[in-house]
């Protein structure tokens, strides 16, 4: 995988869902990958998980706006948030916290929908870096032409997954799916 550069973060997307926060409460403001799930990986993905949790605590749009599915009643959702994400019987986990750690519930989305993407954004990073190393600027800038227009779709696939459960913008979705991207290595 490749970091979301400038480029990458400013791309104009007309599936941009164009969800801007009301408040600086509608945010997370920390965000941890289950280590169980991620297990060992290379210095590359440590790297692009650093990149994208950096970019994305910095700059968000993360507003649930869905009963919590862990209990029948209403969740009461207070922001900033700290979010959790995990993997648990092949659905992705999204454990929401309060600003002091208080728990305000859990979101799932099943996974099986990324399947696909994931496998194909994998296969075009590998030709990335494989290309880095031994081909011309332009091949590689080809190649990164199209690893963006993955991780655009992986991006609004996950906005689709969302809807009704999380509201989210174009940019905040991106960082997301690499993150997601990563918890899906180990399955």
């Amino acid at each position: 995988m490749t970091p979301d550069t400038p480029e990458d973060n400013s791309v104009d997307n007309p599936a941009d869902n164009s969800v801007d926060a009301s408040s600086a409460e509608d945010r997370i403001e920390d965000i941890a990958l289950d280590e169980q799930t991620l297990g060992q990986r290379s210095v590359a993905v440590e790297r692009e998980r650093a990149i994208a949790i950096h970019d994305l605590i910095a700059q968000n749009v993360f507003r649930p706006c869905c009963e919590g599915e862990d209990d029948k009643k209403k969740a009461v959702w207070s922001g900033p948030f700290r979010l959790r994400l995990r993997v648990e019987e092949r659905r992705l986990v999204f454990e929401i916290a309060g600003t002091h750690g208080e728990e305000q519930g859990r979101i799932f989305l099943s996974l099986a929908p990324f399947r696909k993407i994931v496998r194909d954004y994998f296969q075009i990073c590998e030709s990335y870096y494989d290309a880095v190393k031994k081909h011309s600027p332009s091949t590689i800038e080809t190649i990164d032409a199209a690893r963006r227009g993955l991780h655009d779709e992986g991006a609004i696939l996950l906005v689709e997954q969302l809807t009704g459960k999380i509201e989210t913008d174009h940019a905040s979705a991106r960082r997301l799916f690499t993150l997601i991207a990563m918890l899906y290595l180990r399955l």
